[in-house]
């Protein structure tokens, strides 16, 4: 990702009803959820929510596709990799930076 998105993702992420909306569609999964179901679990108006919709879809960590009569919102799982990815390159000079507590997670290991 280049910087200029690295910057407009964390902007979006900077506010609380952005950030619980997003980590309410990562939890959803690609399924998404239509706006209205988003702004009933977060107890958001529904003007409120399209603001924030919006810019978290002008920062490209959420897409909208049309489903009927409704709008589904689903987390952009490549732009949330991406961003991770930037914040941890280079990690530690690339030492183990994970607590000696917390067990690693290996695929077909539990929930990780």
């Amino acid at each position: 990702m280049e910087t200029k998105e690295i910057l407009a993702a964390l902007a979006a992420l900077a506010q609380e009803s952005r950030l619980n909306t997003f980590r309410l569609l990562v939890q959803t999964g690609p399924q998404g959820l239509a706006a209205s179901k988003i702004a009933e679990h977060l107890d958001i108006a529904p003007s409120s929510l399209s603001f924030h919709l919006k810019e978290l879809s002008h920062a490209g960590l959420v897409t909208a596709r049309q489903d009927g009569r409704f709008v589904i919102y689903s987390a952009n799982f490549d732009t949330m990799n991406g961003l991770l990815t930037f914040l941890t390159d280079n990690c530690c000079g690339g030492a183990s930076c994970a607590p000696s507590s917390i067990p690693a997670c290996a695929p077909g290991q539990g929930p990780c």
